[in-house]
């Protein structure tokens, strides 16, 4: 038995297969705690850079990618879409990034309209000494609570919901096209 926004009860024989499939109760209390919990460790995570660092747990993210990439640098489409976000949201955290010094945009010399984001050895510095904190942060938010066995089978539910979202239709509506 499942409950409709409107309160009404709907069974598998009330329900027409063009109607909703509404969440059972259980699905609906572990809809919200998933809600809840990713909320509050963002917002854990966001406070502990803006306090740490002066950034917030986006710019982190970027300047990770970065530090990851060949020569510290990737093409801005490219980080984009590692990061998951528009390329106006990129263009506008990459500037306040080269405010700080910590990012350089360069032209992409095969393509004049490309360009690069590259991580500046004062910005490699700074994620240095921003990480050990970060880290602690998220350990003590996620990893402390957890056992192996959790840890575990979180990875593995996580995996299958990323596999399952990514999109694999070359004209999807993906965020670092826009």
């Amino acid at each position: 038995m499942t409950t409709a926004p409107d309160g009404t009860a709907q069974t598998a024989e009330t329900a027409q297969t063009d109607a909703p499939r509404w969440l059972s109760d259980e699905e609906q209390r572990v809809w919200r705690a998933y809600l809840h919990a990713t909320t509050l460790l963002e917002d854990h995570l966001d406070r502990q850079l803006q306090r740490d660092a002066g950034m917030p747990h986006i710019y982190y993210g970027l300047l990770v990618h970065l530090s990851q990439a060949p020569r510290r640098r990737l093409r801005m489409t490219e980080l984009a879409k590692d990061a998951k976000i528009t390329r106006s949201r990129l263009s506008h955290a990459v500037a306040r990034l080269e405010k700080s010094g910590w990012v350089v945009r360069e032209d992409c010399p095969s393509d004049k309209r490309g360009q690069f984001a590259r991580l500046t050895d004062e910005g490699y510095e700074v994620l240095g000494r921003t990480a050990p904190g970060h880290v602690a942060a998220v350990r003590q938010a996620m990893f402390d609570r957890l056992s192996a066995e959790q840890v575990a089978q979180l990875g593995a539910i996580m995996k299958v919901m990323a596999e399952g979202l990514q999109p694999t239709d070359p004209n999807a509506d993906l965020p670092w096209l826009r």
